[in-house]
Parts: C-alpha cells; sequence; structure tokens
C-alpha cells in the first residue's frame, strides 16, 4: 500500500514540476498535477495487476483525455493545458534512453525489442488521447441533435 501512495505522490509533483516548466497559469498547477497523478495510477495498476505496459498506456492516457476535456469545460480553459502536462509519467523516456543506449554498445538484439516497445506505448498513448476526442465529438454531436441543432 506504500508503493501505491509513493507512485501517486510521485506523479503528481513530476506533474506539476512538469507544469511549471511548461508556464502553465498557476490557478491550473494542482489540477494538471491530479490528472498526471490519475492517469499514471491507471497505468500503474493495470502494469502491476495485468503486466502489459502498452494497454496501460493507452488506458491511462484515454484516461488522462477524458479528464483533461471535463476540466478544460470546468475551469474555462484549453484541453492541451491539462493533457500535455498528464500524460508526461506516461511517456516511456527510460525505455528510449535503454534503446538508444543498446544500439550504442552494438546490443542490437535488445535495442530493436526496447525501441519496439517504445514505438508501442507511444502509440497507444496517441491512440488514448485519440479516442478520447472522438468519443467526446461523438457526445457532443449527440446532445446538440438532441437539442435541435443539427448545424453541428
Amino acid at each position: 500500500m506504500s508503493e501505491f501512495f509513493a507512485q501517486a505522490i510521485t506523479s503528481f509533483v513530476a506533474t506539476f514540476g512538469f507544469g511549471i516548466i511548461f508556464h502553465i497559469p498557476r490557478k491550473l498547477l494542482v489540477q494538471c498535477g491530479f490528472i498526471g497523478m490519475l492517469g499514471w495510477m491507471a497505468y500503474w495498476a493495470i502494469v502491476f495487476f495485468y503486466h502489459n505496459e502498452v494497454l496501460a498506456a493507452l488506458s491511462g492516457s484515454f484516461l488522462v483525455a477524458v479528464i483533461s476535456q471535463l476540466f478544460a469545460r470546468v475551469y474555462k480553459s484549453p484541453v492541451i493545458i491539462f493533457s500535455v502536462a498528464g500524460i508526461i509519467p506516461l511517456v516511456p523516456g527510460g525505455a528510449a534512453y535503454n534503446a538508444m543506449r543498446h544500439f550504442v554498445e552494438n546490443d542490437y538484439y535488445v535495442a530493436v525489442s526496447l525501441a519496439a516497445k517504445v514505438c508501442l506505448i507511444s502509440g497507444s498513448i496517441a491512440m488514448g488521447l485519440m479516442f478520447s476526442e472522438v468519443i467526446n465529438q461523438l457526445i457532443f454531436r449527440a446532445h446538440a441533435r438532441k437539442k435541435g441543432l443539427n448545424k453541428v
């Protein structure tokens, strides 16, 4: 249980810190940290229980995007502020570094394996963000039709 809290606090602080680097407005830093923490905890839980990093990255980024869209409406700010900061903990930087290190060390089998893993995780992050946006647009259009605004 202590590992759960350590992961949550660390991911919050990391996202909050990147928010400062990205010049996110001060009033939104805590919300960005919260989104990054939730995305990372979804990722961490799926990896912990199912050992599938690609599915975990897809789920985490989808959750980040959904909450980002919700927070963008609530706080009247662009979605990109929340989503970019929120996906920072999910980015496979360590695996990308290790892949490049193995390439430099001429350990090509491990390097290609790690590079493929990085590509799959990165692609799943993009897919999670995209799926959330598509679902959001479908809901928005259905809501607009229901209100009689067929011009959307």
